[in-house]
Parts: C-alpha cells; sequence; structure tokens
C-alpha cells in the first residue's frame, strides 16, 4: 500500500476504490468490500507505521551523533593547530629578542657603554639560546672593561664548562690571561688610545714589511681587543694584497676564529673580489650549516657581483629563509634575467612574492607591469601593482587595467599604488569616473590625504555641486 492511502481516512479510500472499479467495468460492490477489508485502520495505521518510525529516529540520532563527534574532532584540531601555532609565535618573538638584545649589546660595546652592553648580555646569557656562548662572553668582556673582574672570570669559567667546544672561547681564554695578569686596577671605559696606538702601530708595519706585520695582527686577533679594534686590524690584512695576508683572512673567513670575525672576514672576501675569493666563498657555503654564515656569503657575493652564485643558491637552496636573502641580493645587484628566470619556475607564492620585491630593488617597473597584467594570483597581482605603486606609478598599463577589471580588490590595489606614487590626476579620472559608490568614495578619501592641487581642485568641485 502506498505512502497517500496509509495516510487517508478508509472512507476515502472506498470512495476513490468505488469510483476506479466503475470505470473500469468491474462489480463494484464486491470490491468495495475487499477494499474495504484491507484499508487499514488508524489504530493499524499506527501500529505499522511506529517500527518505521523508530527505525528513522535512531537513524537521525546515529547521523546526529556522528556530526557531533566530527565536530568534536576539528575543534580539537583547531584547538591543536592554534596552541602549536602560539608556540611558533611565542619562539619567534624570542629569538627575535634575543637577537635584539645581542645586536643592542654590541652598540653599547662599539659606543663604550660597557654598563649597557653588560645588562643587554647579562639577559641574553640568562635566555639560554643559541647565543649564549657569545653572551657570556661579550658580558666578561664589557665587566672587565667596567673593573668587575670577578664577575668577568665567573662569566668565562662558565663559557668553558658548559661550551667546551665553542669557537669563542679561544677569545675568552685570551681574556682570561689578560685579566689574571693585570693589576686589578679598575680600568676607565673612555680610555681606548692604547688600542688606537696599537692599530696605528700594525698599519704603519704592515706598509713596510707585510712579513713582520701578519704574525702581529693574527697575535693581536687572538687577544681581548674590541671589536671595533679587531676588524680595523682585519682590515689591514685586505689592504695589504699580499698572498700571507689573504691567506689568513681565507682561515678565518672559513672558521678558524670566533663567528663575529669569521662574518666580518666574509664580508671583506666580497670586497676584494675575484676567482679566488668567490671559489672560497661558495666553499664556506657549501660546507657551513649556519644560518648566519651562509647569509654573510650571500651578502658578500652581492658586494662582489657574484651573479652565478647567487642565481645557483636562489635556486638550490633548501632553507626557504636563504633563498629568499638570496633572491633579494640578486635584485640588488639588478640581475633581471635571473629573476625572471626564477619567476617563471618558481611554485611557492611567498618566494614569489620576495622575487617580485627583488624586481622592485632591481627597478624593472616594465616586467612589473606585465605581471600586474597577466598573473592569474590575485594576491601576486596587488604586490605587483603595490610596487608599482612604490615606484612612481605614471606606468599607464595602471590605467588599463583599471579600466577593464571587475575585481574590487585589485582596483583598491591600483588606487592605493596611484596614492603611494602621488599620481592625483589618476585617482581623479578614477573619482569622475567610477559608478560604484564605495570606490569612488575611496578615490576621494586618498585625495583628501594627498594635498595636490589637482586634487584638491576637484575637491572643490564636489563641494560647489
Amino acid at each position: 500500500m502506498n505512502r497517500r492511502m496509509m495516510t487517508e481516512s478508509p472512507k476515502r479510500i472506498v470512495m476513490r476504490i468505488t469510483i476506479a472499479a466503475v470505470l473500469i467495468g468491474l462489480p463494484v460492490a464486491g470490491r468495495v468490500a475487499v477494499a474495504a477489508d484491507s484499508v487499514p485502520g488508524p489504530a493499524a495505521q499506527d501500529s505499522k507505521a511506529q517500527p518505521f518510525l523508530e527505525q528513522d529516529q535512531a537513524q537521525s540520532d546515529q547521523d546526529q551523533r556522528q556530526r557531533d563527534r566530527q565536530e568534536e574532532l576539528m575543534d580539537r584540531e583547531q584547538e591543536r593547530q592554534d596552541r602549536e601555532q602560539e608556540k611558533k609565535d611565542q619562539e619567534q618573538e624570542r629569538l627575535e629578542r634575543m637577537q635584539e638584545l645581542y645586536s643592542d649589546g654590541r652598540e653599547y660595546l662599539d659606543d663604550g657603554d660597557y654598563n649597557k652592553a653588560s645588562q643587554r648580555f647579562r639577559e641574553l646569557a640568562q635566555m639560554s639560546g643559541p647565543q649564549t656562548d657569545a653572551a657570556l662572553y661579550w658580558l666578561a668582556y664589557a665587566d672587565n672593561k667596567l673593573g668587575k673582574r670577578d664577575s668577568a672570570l665567573e662569566s668565562v669559567a662558565d663559557l668553558k664548562k658548559r661550551f667546551p667546544q665553542s669557537r669563542w672561547r679561544k677569545d675568552a681564554e685570551a681574556l682570561e690571561i689578560e685579566m689574571r695578569q693585570s693589576s686589578g686596577h679598575p680600568v676607565n671605559p673612555e680610555s681606548q688610545s692604547d688600542d688606537d696606538l696599537k692599530i696605528l702601530a700594525l698599519q704603519g708595519i704592515m706598509n713596510n714589511d707585510a712579513s713582520k706585520g701578519i704574525p702581529m695582527i693574527e697575535k693581536y686577533l687572538n687577544g681581548s681587543a674590541n671589536p671595533k679594534d679587531k676588524s680595523k686590524a682585519l682590515f689591514l690584512l685586505v689592504q695589504s694584497g699580499s698572498p700571507q695576508g689573504q691567506e689568513m683572512l681565507a682561515k678565518i673567513a672559513s672558521g678558524q676564529s670566533n663567528p663575529e670575525l669569521q662574518r666580518r672576514a666574509i664580508e671583506y672576501l666580497g670586497m676584494t673580489g675575484g676567482a679566488n675569493a668567490g671559489k672560497l666563498l661558495a666553499q664556506i657555503y657549501a660546507g657551513t650549516t649556519e644560518a648566519d654564515v651562509k647569509r654573510a656569503v650571500l651578502h658578500s657575493y652581492m658586494i662582489s657581483g657574484d651573479r652565478e652564485n647567487l642565481e645557483t643558491a636562489a635556486k638550490n637552496e633548501t632553507d626557504e629563509s636563504l633563498k629568499r636573502e638570496a633572491i633579494r641580493q640578486l635584485g640588488l645587484i639588478h640581475d633581471l634575467p635571473a629573476l625572471q628566470s626564477l619567476y617563471a619556475s618558481e611554485k611557492s607564492t611567498e618566494n614569489k612574492k620576495e622575487i617580485l620585491q627583488a624586481l622592485f630593488l632591481a627597478g624593472d617597473s616594465s616586467r612589473l607591469s606585465q605581471l600586474a597584467l597577466s598573473e592569474n594570483n590575485p594576491e601576486l597581482r596587488k604586490v605587483a601593482i603595490r610596487n608599482l605603486g612604490l615606484m612612481g606609478a605614471k606606468d599607464p598599463v595602471l590605467q588599463t587595467m583599471y579600466a577593464k577589471e571587475t575585481d574590487r580588490g585589485i582596483k583598491k590595489e591600483i588606487m592605493n599604488a596611484y596614492f603611494l606614487g602621488g599620481n592625483a590626476s589618476a585617482l581623479v579620472a578614477v573619482a569622475k569616473s567610477e559608478k560604484d559608490p564605495e570606490l569612488k568614495k575611496e578615490a576621494v578619501s586618498k585625495l583628501a590625504l594627498m594635498n595636490s592641487k589637482e586634487g584638491n581642485d576637484y575637491l572643490m568641485e564636489l563641494l560647489q555641486k
């Protein structure tokens, strides 16, 4: 029996059967009787329908429980991801704080403000991060300058105990020897004349006889001189141009010194340039796992204009931050063919953004205009448009693009490019022709901030209407 008959009254069912019997020529009484007998009453209908209703309800309840379970699992997964992201954010903040402390401490050392330097390096040492050994050395150095030799010796002992393989150990031991040999009288932080005189003396000896000067520079670099003066002494090796000086510079750049002096030597290798320097830098890059050292090499590639090695790093580097650094350096040396080739082959949106930034650094407005027109990814198109704005936004491509564009977000980005580039005439044209009230308001609001004659004239026109 179909669903419709189950829901109708018996009387109405009998009537429908009777009419059907008359139409096809059957005896009415018999058919009606059979039909009437076969039609269940309300109680029978309820009893037969009940199992089906209960089954439907049970299935519905089961489906709801499954949905609730899925939602619960999704909520738990989201909470887990949120916790992980929070941990990553906290760790990133911690790393940034440690780098800030190190940079500030080094600046205070260069300025001769040893009190503030000591405070920064003490805090950094207490954070137990990757720069703890360096922090302990510079803390000892600053405290020694302040006449706090007991505290300085404690920091040196801590460094030697906790970091026996540290590349700062050699410098710390030299500082320790100097402190134990000293008279114990506080040193005047303002007095740096002895170091200045030593640098001048080293320079004189190097000018007259490099073979005698180089061992003296090596001894000076292995001592406890301040960072600025060590850097000056290291530069004397560059100035000498002697094979012995280049050999020592290469050793320091390869890691036979503390990390800070190594990075400075790598920078000086980039300044010397030449095939030998490029080959050595490539060897250093391939042989180290330290990101800071690799960044120093990439910077030296840029200084020396080493396009080939920079492009190799930009293509093959697996560390994304280093890969982007290589791309950035390619922009600084205006290697447009390499950047265009990288953009065509790159899959990562973030890396493509970095290439767009490099094209901006290289001043390649033509390629940026092409990508602003042809790029399918709206996010990348916006970056290209924004960079065109920073370059002046006078390119007629933007006006052509705005006239044909249907994406409101892209249109807003083009207006923002006009604003960044000070292109008031283009914004006035948008304000006059735009039919979308929101976009028109956007153009007018930017004109109100620009204080240009053309923009102010248009604003006066609006007030007079």
